[in-house]
């Protein structure tokens, strides 16, 4: 029996959580699907499906949005959501846990991890948690990955498995998600340093929500801007300017500490 894990990843934290997850539960054969990149999966496929994202301005992504917008309506496939954030995680798992109810997932249990920030102005404050997760939290993360075990192995026998509802903390419920138009202003209108520019094309095809194109030079459609900084963090030659920031304080990839804890 398969199993998939629907993840958004802008700096490669959630995937690779993602792919730890795949590789810990053999009970069920997992598929790991990227919703940028692979549009929507067949679920008739699979008998559990994962949801996996980061949290963007205390929230889940608009490209979660639109991707459970796609998912035609489904009849209680079980579920389980996961997140990944920096300094706070927000309302990102109750999101989750709700847009996937709302699809006709039943979500059997959820859980935040801890992981370096990929968010500049919080990396230049020195709030980069590169050492994150502690000890304490991969701990929690072993007890989350074995209630997935039992619940898979359950789902595999044909019964259903042991639900446990979502449940994040009084700070995180009382937070709202930021609004887009605030991450649009926080992130400023970006520029591009042709002197620096190579023209490799990276900044478009990380670019979640169409809004770059070359010609030859990166040109930004701000209409279609959210804000998320996947561009300026993944420009190789730091191209690409905000009016606070240039190419200071990025974050491209996993942190070689947290590659270390979940190779």
């Amino acid at each position: 029996m398969k199993a998939v894990i629907c993840y958004y990843s802008g700096s490669g934290n959630t995937k690779l959580i993602s792919e730890f997850i795949k590789n810990e539960i053999q009970e069920l054969e997992f598929d790991l699907h990227d919703i940028k990149k692979d549009g929507i999966p067949d679920f008739e496929n699979y008998c559990l499906a994962g949801f996996a994202t980061f949290t963007d301005f205390l929230g889940a992504p608009q490209l979660m949005y639109s991707f459970f917008e796609e998912i035609a309506k489904q009849n209680n496939k079980y579920a389980f959501v996961l997140n990944t954030y920096g300094f706070i995680s927000g309302v990102t798992l109750k999101t989750l846990s709700k847009l996937a109810q709302a699809r006709g997932f039943t979500v059997i249990s959820g859980y935040s991890l801890h992981t370096p920030e990929n968010y500049p102005p919080m990396r230049k404050k020195g709030k980069d948690f590169d050492h994150a997760p502690l000890a304490k939290e991969i701990a929690k993360l072993t007890l989350f990955i074995e209630l997935l075990r039992k619940q898979a192995s359950t789902i595999k026998s044909g019964n259903s498995p042991e639900t446990h509802p979502v449940k994040i903390g009084f700070l995180n419920s009382i937070l709202p998600r930021m609004s887009r138009k605030q991450s649009k202003k926080d992130f400023g209108i970006q520029t591009v340093d042709e002197s620096k520019c190579i023209t490799c094309g990276i900044c478009k095809s990380v670019c979640p929500y169409g809004a770059i194109e070359l010609s030859p030079k990166p040109v930004f459609t701000h209409d279609n801007c959210f804000g998320c900084w996947a561009c300026y963090n993944h420009c190789p030659t730091k191209a690409i300017h905000t009016p606070k920031f240039k190419g200071e304080f990025q974050y491209a990839k996993p942190a070689a500490e947290l590659k270390a804890k979940f190779s």
